[in-house]
């Protein structure tokens, strides 16, 4: 198929990119966030805004797993290990196991490793990424092979979502330290049938920057990655973040693109990161080019939310209501789809634990109430409010 490119005008960057810009909402209806500024802090209750499911896998036989989920559909869940043996659970939405599908190995129809799962439901198959042998293996929901998407030469890639019935959204992975840039596009949309690039889709800025950080302590060098989510689900389109441009896009299914969110100052060394969207709120983060050893995130961390409402920004805390203690929740997720917002694993000996000492309530209370400590994990399903 024809490429085609998508580039934006140095109208959108000069509108998108103002350096005197102030937080908030420009006369151009742009968010901006000034990545220097202390904002007044906010607390929030994640039951206030989002729908809370949670679901007990099935334990025993062949369904023992460490319950690290790569897709959600309507009727099933794909869930893998944490460690990479190449074993796929399926299990339904209720958390009953249904099969357990592996194929890794060397051969034609197999795969090396796992980096990444996108189900289809639509069309009966899942998509495996396979970053070491450079490929998508394409499986039936049984397992069964259906065909190989080789990955476009030269491009290492990312992030890979759905993005219609006939296509695939796909981020470029740049990791170098060092080196010239490539001019591969930051993002693309590839055919699911055969893997050739349908659109690329280029993001302005002045120079490539490296999703990873290099720091030198003691004569030690210690290589710390940026967390950044570059492909986001919301409402329809996508929200795409190139951390080397201080503005965030927006992509519809139509291939239009237009500004989403600017960071200020322009070029400045503090990254703007945004992760889980929701009608009202919007989180995000900021990361700053300095290690942080005392909450064990590595890059140090601010978490911001964008209240549409209030059209404030905040530095928040998320609580899980469902504790008595209401615990925190990140917000740092990867979005799974346009219906269920993100997931998050709740090993079985922790709410047993919580359980005796009459810290949950409600769903919880009840799920922890019929759990062993050797029991597989509760994924706690976060979904967006209808």
């Amino acid at each position: 198929m024809k490429k085609v490119n998508i580039f934006l005008t140095i109208l959108f960057l000069t509108a998108g990119c103002g350096g005197n810009r102030q937080s908030g909402i420009g006369s151009d209806g742009l968010i901006t966030v000034d990545v220097t500024k202390n904002y007044p802090k906010k607390e929030l209750i994640l039951q206030d805004f989002m729908e809370v499911e949670y679901i007990a896998l099935e334990t025993g036989g062949e369904f023992y797993t460490q319950g690290s989920v790569r897709a959600i559909g309507k009727e099933i869940i794909l869930i893998m290990n944490r460690i990479d043996d190449g074993d796929i659970f399926v299990f339904d939405r209720n958390g009953a196991g249904l099969r357990k599908i592996n194929r890794m190995g060397r051969g034609g129809e197999e795969y090396l490793n796992v980096i990444g799962i996108v189900l289809d439901e639509d069309n009966e198959e899942m998509f495996v990424h396979d970053s070491y042998g450079q490929k998508i293996m394409v499986y039936d929901l049984f397992g069964n092979f259906r065909r190989r998407i080789n990955h476009v030469e030269g491009i290492r890639y990312g992030e890979i979502y759905n993005f219609d019935k006939e296509s695939l959204i796909c981020s470029e992975l740049y990791l170098e330290l060092d080196g010239e840039p490539t001019d591969n596009p930051p993002f693309f949309i590839i055919s699911k049938q055969d893997g050739s690039i349908i659109k690329e889709i280029q993001i302005p800025f002045e120079k490539k920057k490296s999703t990873i950080m290099t720091h030198i302590i003691d004569n030690r060098v210690y290589s710390v990655p940026i967390r950044c989510i570059p492909i986001i689900p919301y409402n329809n389109s996508w929200i795409l973040t190139e951390v080397s441009a201080d503005t965030i896009y927006r992509i519809l299914d139509d291939y239009s693109m237009s500004p989403f969110i600017v960071r200020t100052p322009t070029n400045s060394e503090v990254f703007l990161l945004p992760s889980i969207l929701t009608d009202r709120y919007y989180f995000m983060h900021t990361v700053k080019n300095e290690l942080d050893f005392s909450t064990g995130r590595g890059l140090s961390r601010t978490n911001l939310v964008y209240d549409r409402q209030e059209k404030t920004i905040y530095e928040y805390t998320v609580h899980n209501n469902d504790y008595i203690n209401k615990r925190d929740v990140d917000m740092v997720r990867e979005s799974l789809n346009s219906e269920s917002a993100f997931w998050q694993r709740i090993e079985a000996d922790d709410l047993v634990e919580s359980y005796e000492k009459g810290e949950l309530r409600g769903r919880l209370k009840e799920i922890a109430a019929d759990l062993e400590e050797e029991s597989n994990p509760v994924i706690m399903l976060v979904k967006y409010k209808k």
